[in-house]
């Protein structure tokens, strides 16, 4: 690769500091719940209901603070969220550990990956405080937030540089990839019902009040506070007692 070459690719580099989450398709109310839980006592007579698109009412809500207190969580599986998401790469890592979605990602095999790599914002705390299970993040100094950032750019920089040079020399996209590293980002599609975005919710959120706190990595609940943000006008009762209760999964 020349030098040229190797400036333009440098130049066309992009960093960011923050995630894209977008809802593209949704089948998801509170009515949803409603009508699977009256089933179990009232059977064929919900069939109206369900299939008439009624939505839920003031009325409605003790039953779903019951269910959501006394953890009856099927009810609350009828239901379907696609979201699209783009962020680095380690926050997939840590997504895809929750067994109760199904997800596709972009492959590096089948394109050319784009150079946009995360770096730490001003506003990212640096310094680790405390022991596992029982620590906070702390600012960082100026120095260290600016050292963050200088070797964050200069080592991507780098490493799309030698992927470009791979690639130029006819090296297949799946081996050049294996110089990127984990801040580049990537997309996918990740599709979930309401019960196991509560619970994705429970462990990648950090709010006061929650039965069993949780101490997530700033980047991935950057992702799970704009999937809330989506998700709790659709169901608001669903949200709303979801945080009275403590914000457990049913």
């Amino acid at each position: 690769m020349s030098r040229k070459v190797a400036r333009v690719a440098s130049e066309q580099i992009e960093f960011r500091s923050d995630v894209t989450v977008e809802l593209v398709r949704h089948s998801a109310s509170d009515a949803d719940v409603l009508f699977a839980a009256r089933v179990s006592t009232q059977g064929e007579q919900t069939l109206e209901a369900a299939s008439s698109g009624a939505q839920a009412s003031e009325r409605d809500r003790g039953l779903i603070n019951y269910l959501m207190r006394d953890r009856h969580g099927s009810p609350f599986e009828h239901n379907s969220l696609t979201f699209y998401v783009q962020a680095p790469i380690f926050v997939f890592r840590e997504f895809m550990r929750h067994r109760i979605a199904s997800y596709n990602e972009e492959s590096g095999r089948y394109r050319e990956l784009r150079p946009v790599f995360y770096v730490p914002g001003p506003d990212r705390k640096l310094i680790l405080v405390g022991k596992p299970g029982a620590y906070e993040f702390e600012e960082g100094t100026p120095e260290q937030t600016a050292l963050v950032r200088d070797e964050v750019v200069a080592v991507c920089t780098a490493a799309y540089e030698s992927y470009q040079r791979m690639l130029e020399a006819g090296v297949a996209r799946e081996v050049a990839r294996a110089v990127l590293p984990v801040t580049l980002y990537s997309s996918m599609y990740v599709t979930m019902n309401s019960r196991s975005l509560m619970n994705f919710l429970s462990l990648r959120t950090k709010r006061e009040g929650t039965h069993f706190p949780s101490f997530p990595q700033r980047e991935i609940e950057m992702v799970a506070e704009k999937m809330e943000d989506l998700w709790a006008p659709l169901m608001p009762m669903t949200a709303e007692t979801f945080d009275q209760n403590g914000r457990v999964a049913p």
